[in-house]
This record gives structure tokens, sequence and C-alpha cells, in this order.
């Protein structure tokens, strides 16, 4: 079931000043997040993803286009009946936009204040959420009392305090170091199994797509440019937007200074092949160039693993007498096609 859809969206701002141009954000933009998924939208800055985030949650009014929230055009609801949609939808920050003079649990409390709760249902919340993000003792702590982790913990509660079915995280991981923003990727994770709260990510870091979305969404100057399951994009990005993002984690095939390195390395043929899920089994390429009495090495590249499929390229060193290396290079082509270096480029 779709719980969130954009159709033909576009946002335009006007201009900042007498002798500027309008700025278009967001630029007939459709797509769709199904319920119970994690869906990352990735871009560089100024792509209009976060411009997306906010037309989502209707803190921005779409120039054209439609708006759904389970069905519903929310650019036709009333300010009384967005306010009620608000409470559908968690927030979570880049730079945490805690309360300095309120305590944690003060903190995870506000929403829940401020939708009119009873005093004993807040307390009662505040202590369960403290619990699944592993700060119940720090519930009296202030936040400057807090590492950055921490803080994120505290604001993924209070996202969660009026137990929304949507989440919205816009560069969530951007201030944390890489130990601790696999930390909070993993609460996501908790969060989207244990809730099932379908949650959208905003981002510009591949790993965090990588590590926790279902689907990504590319997006560049204020269109979609590519989108589809994380394998499939990570495995064959198409558009060089998202060949760049994917490059920033995924070891392809060694080119320009790289491939010059390798050659003076390992004076023998250098050969790609690639490995995918129902593709060839690389043990068969490796029995097949052992058979020739080929000398081979892995000098480049490597295998990744989403969620148990893989795929990857390894490049390889052959060394041996020409007539043997042709045949098996030939044979091992059988199962996975070789490629000379230079005529493969990802």
């Amino acid at each position: 079931m779709t719980l969130i859809r954009l159709t033909g969206v576009t946002k335009t701002f006007p201009p900042a000043g007498k002798d500027a141009a309008p700025v278009t954000a967001v630029d007939d933009v459709s797509l769709a997040v199904e319920a119970g998924e994690i869906c990352g939208i990735i871009g560089y800055s100024g792509a209009g993803k976060s411009t997306v985030l906010r037309l989502v949650n209707a803190l921005e009014t779409p120039t054209a286009g439609a708006v759904e929230i389970d069905g519903t055009d929310i650019t036709r609801l009333r300010e009384r009946d967005l306010r009620r949609l608000r409470g559908d939808i968690g927030m979570i920050f880049q730079q945490f936009n805690l309360f300095d003079s309120r305590t944690v649990a003060g903190n995870v409390a506000y929403p829940l204040e401020v939708a009119g709760r009873p005093r004993a249902e807040i307390r009662a919340r505040v202590e369960e959420l403290l619990r699944f993000v592993g700060l119940a003792d720090k519930a009296r702590s202030h936040p400057e009392q807090l590492s950055g982790g921490q803080k994120q913990r505290v604001g993924i509660a209070r996202a969660l305090a009026t137990s929304p079915r949507i989440l919205l995280a816009d560069e969530a991981t951007s201030a944390l170091d890489p130990d601790t923003t696999q930390e909070v990727l993993a609460l996501l994770k908790r969060v989207n199994v244990e809730f099932g709260i379908t949650i959208l990510v905003i981002t510009h870091e591949m790993e965090v797509i990588r590590s926790i979305a279902d689907r990504v969404v590319v997006m560049e100057r204020g269109r979609v440019i590519e989108e589809g399951a994380v394998f499939d994009i990570l495995a064959s990005p198409q558009h060089p937007a998202t060949r760049r993002f994917v490059a920033s984690i995924i070891e392809e095939v060694p080119v320009g200074a790289q491939l010059q390195t390798l050659r003076e390395r390992h004076p023998g043929r250098i050969v790609t092949f690639r490995v995918r899920d129902g593709e060839g089994a690389q043990g068969d390429v490796f029995a097949a160039l052992a058979a020739e009495g080929v000398r081979f090495e892995v000098v480049h590249g490597g295998i990744n693993d989403i969620r148990g499929r893989v795929f990857g390229h390894l490049t390889l060193g052959l060394s041996g007498p020409p007539e043997a290396v042709q045949r098996a290079i030939d044979a091992a082509s059988a199962f996975a096609p070789l490629h000379e270096e230079e005529a493969v480029h990802g």
C-alpha cells in the first residue's frame, strides 16, 4: 500500500531580491513510498531533497501537483486538519533541535504536552521510549550533558512520542562520527522493524542508503534522475550522478592512474569480471583459470552484500604463457565474461 505519493510536484520560491529570478527547488517530481518501507532520497546540496521532505509534512505548499498521505491530498486540507496530520508524522533533524532548557525526559514529553495528553500517560510514554533508545538513565540530564549520538537518540524518542505512522529523517547522521552513525542507523532500523513505521530518509551519504534503505530515489537539480531497489541501484547505477554516489562506497573497476599503478605492479594481463546473483560463480572462473595452469591473483575490487544478495567486480592479474592465458580467459568467460581492463568502465 502506498502511504506517501507525490504526483507531478513542483515547488518554486519567489525571487530572493529585486534582480533575482524565481528558484525552482522541486521540478515535476513524482514518487511513491510504500507503507512499512525505508525509502532514501539522496542528492547533493541543492538537489531539492529537503524541500521534498517539507512538502510531505506540509511545511511547504507545492506550486503545482499533489502530495498525498494515505490517499488524502494534503494540499487541500485546512490548517486544523494539517495539524492533526502532522501528529502522525515524526521528524528527526540534523542538528537535533532539542530544548536546552528542558531535561531529556522533558524534550521527549514536549509533543505529548502540545497534544494535550494526560500527565500519567506522558510519564509512561516517556519512560517507555527512553528505555527503547537506551537512555533511561539520562532522563534528568540536559542536552549539553550528552554526546551527539545520545542527543540524536533523544531526537528519535521525541519523534516517536505520538506514535506516528511516518518518520522523516533529514540528514539525521551528518553531524555524527562513523561509529555513532552506525548506532543511530541500527536504531532507525529497529524502529522500522519493531513498530512498522515508514521512514523517509534524506541524505547525501550513500553509506546511509546501503545500511538501512529498501529503496532509493536519486535527485539532481530538483528532479528525480533515478530510483529503484537499493541492490539494483548499487549494482548497476545508470545516471552519472548516481554512479558518483555509488563510487563513494563501492570498489568498481580501476581506471586512470589507479589502473596504471596496477599495470606497473602486475606485468601480466589484467582482466575484470562482474559478480552478481544469478550471473555465474566466481569459483567456476577460478577453476577454469587454474585448469590451464595460469597463475592469477585478485588485484582490485570486492564483493558487496546487500541483505543476502551479492554483487561486485573482481579484477585479476593473470600470468603465464600467452596461449595458456588466452585459453584460460576463453574458458572462464563461459561462466562470467572477463574483459581487458581498458574496455571496462563500470
